[in-house]
């Protein structure tokens, strides 16, 4: 069968990443693209990465003739989870224009998953829940049949005289190291390298090494790949690599898991098998601050290139990180990011404001965290609850028909708190300018403890560390202006 697949991300629709200039390939589609490309079937991407218009899928249509249209988004990438309102409008329209075509619309994804009757009224055929390959095989080897039922294909969802049905839940796949290698030839390399090498000066690919997180924090979304954890061999990721390194010549990966590496002993293996094979890239992982204590896992993540850790902080407060579930200590978080340093590893920190019964003690509990352990990079949002969540039930009566956000800067606060929305827009532009402040003024303490490095480079950092001391300062004023007005 001939299927065109495609995703809902529009990178020129999210305007802080455009700007960013950072874009990942959509590597779920991908996956899928190769797993029914090695059942037979004919696939083809619309890749809407560097599109402006979601109209632009109907040449891709008329250039392809598919009788399946298949909108795929990429569960591994965090932009796709948080379901961004401007992404499924997108959606809806290639929707449309896939059914003015006469093709068959099937839909992956997480905001599909949570609203599945918006995607059936609005053109698609079927909505796949869950962990999908497997189930868009199946289905896509149905649809010609005469007695196709697609209640006997699990993880399916679709609309019914009586409203929308559901098959039973699918099975999650487990043997990870027998799902083909995503098609990457499908995608224009080239489109993201050069923006890439524009933005930052290399080029980084993303990789998945696992599925799923075991963990129980109770604001985290996991509607694609469960709670549960999977892993690739250490053998089969480092076979990829290779063919990465072979066909596009990389520079550095983001391995997009949840958890890199909680398998044990998978890390050292790992690091073994890279220089074994003569590979030699820099890579960024997400991990948590319990898994990172210990000095042979971190060395061997050093030794296997690892040069940036983002580490699941969210909190300076034990309080708030014990309400959110999160299962990590503060301590923890101190020791992780200190061990971390030590192996000359950068630690950055998600950091996240906002959630119920947040104070202004537990805020400056994570402001003095930051200052303290001055992270490479902070990644900072504001509690955003997602259907699936413990967090959503709590906070769900509050919540009007506003649920999402429009983009991923929008950061807007859609329940009752401590403050009002403002406050924490205003809170996010002062950690940033914090954050920076306190990094430029550690980096000129050491400068002048090393007379002799100063540089031109050096010398532009000193004259900048004024310039975010003021800015700090200004923001800072508007911040504790709207403590006072907004305070509830």
């Amino acid at each position: 069968m001939n299927i065109l697949f495609s995703h809902s991300y529009f990178l020129r629709f999210d305007p802080k990443q455009w700007k960013l200039g950072q874009p990942y390939a959509p590597l779920a589609t991908l996956y899928a693209a190769a797993w029914l490309r090695a059942q037979g079937h004919s696939v083809s991407l619309f890749d809407p990465m560097f599109v402006s218009d979601p109209a632009a899928v109907s040449e891709s249509i008329q250039e392809h003739r598919p009788e399946v249209f298949v909108v795929y988004d990429d569960g591994f990438n965090y932009l796709t989870k948080m379901c961004l309102t401007n992404m499924r409008d997108a959606a809806l329209k290639m929707i449309a224009i896939a059914r003015e075509h006469g093709c068959k619309v099937i839909v992956s994804s997480s905001d599909a998953t949570d609203h599945c009757e918006t995607y059936l009224r609005s053109g698609a055929d079927f909505v796949l829940i869950g962990e999908a390959e497997q189930t868009l095989h199946e289905l896509v080897g149905e649809l010609r049949s005469p007695d196709f039922d697609p209640a006997n294909i699990p993880g399916v969802a679709w609309l019914s005289d009586e409203g929308v049905k559901k098959s039973e839940p699918r099975q999650l796949l487990r043997d990870l190291d027998k799902i083909p290698f995503p098609a990457w030839d499908l995608v224009d390399v080239e489109a993201y390298r050069s923006t890439w090498l524009k933005s930052t000066g290399y080029f980084s690919l993303n990789m998945s090494t696992t599925r799923g997180c075991p963990f129980k924090c109770n604001w985290c979304a996991k509607p694609i790949y469960g709670n549960r954890y999977n892993s690739r061999s250490p053998q089969n990721v480092v076979d990829e690599l290779v063919m990465l390194r072979q066909r596009y010549g990389f520079d550095h990966i983001w391995f997009c898991d949840d958890i890199f590496g909680l398998k044990p002993g998978w890390v050292q293996q790992f690091a073994v098998l890279v220089q074994s094979s003569g590979l030699k890239f820099r890579f960024k992982i997400q991990s948590r601050a319990d898994l990172l204590l210990q000095d042979d896992t971190v060395q061997a993540l050093k030794t296997a290139g690892c040069e940036n850790v983002w580490i699941g902080a969210e909190s300076g407060s034990q309080k708030i990180l014990d309400a959110m579930d999160k299962g990590i200590t503060v301590g923890q978080i101190r020791e992780a990011t200190a061990t971390l340093k030590r192996h000359g590893i950068a630690p950055s920190l998600f950091i996240q404001f906002g959630y119920p019964g947040e104070n202004a003690a537990d805020i400056d509990n994570t402001l003095s965290m930051i200052r303290e352990l001055l992270p490479q990079s902070i990644g900072v949002s504001v509690s955003y609850p997602l259907p699936g969540t413990v967090f959503f039930e709590r906070v769900k009566a509050q919540l009007s028909a506003k649920a999402n956000w429009t983009d991923s800067d929008e950061l807007a606060l859609m329940f009752t708190n401590t403050y009002q929305p403002s406050f924490y827009r205003q809170l996010h532009r002062y950690v940033q300018w914090y954050h920076r402040k306190n990094l430029t003024a550690a980096y000129l303490r050491n400068l002048l403890a090393r007379p002799s490095s100063v540089s031109i480079a050096s010398l532009r950092k000193f004259f900048a560390v004024f310039y975010y001391y003021l800015r700090t300062w200004l923001s800072g004023a508007r911040l504790s202006l709207l403590t006072r007005k907004e305070a509830i």
